[in-house]
C-alpha cells in the first residue's frame, strides 16, 4: 500500500480512535454486505425477469387506483 494512504489510514484512524486493522475490519464487513446485497438483487431480478406486467398489476392492486398505464393488459 502506498505511504500516503496508509498515513492518511492512520489519520483517520486516530479520529475514530481505533486502529486501521479495525479500519479494514470494518471496510470489510460493508464490503461482503454490500456484496450480500448486490447478490440478492440479482436473484431476485431473475426471478422477476419476464413477469413485469404481473409486476404492476399487483401494484396497482396494492395502491388501489385505476390500471397502470405502463400496463397495456390492464390499460383500457
Amino acid at each position: 500500500m502506498p505511504e500516503e494512504k496508509l498515513r492518511r489510514l492512520e489519520v483517520v484512524a486516530r479520529a475514530r480512535g481505533t486502529s486501521v486493522a479495525q479500519l479494514f475490519d470494518e471496510m470489510s464487513s460493508l464490503l461482503i454486505a454490500e456484496d450480500d446485497a448486490e447478490t440478492r438483487f440479482r436473484l431476485r431480478a431473475q426471478r422477476g425477469a419476464g413477469k413485469e406486467a404481473r409486476g404492476l398489476e399487483l401494484l396497482d392492486k396494492a395502491a388501489g387506483g385505476p390500471p397502470c398505464a405502463a400496463n397495456p393488459e390492464q390499460a383500457g
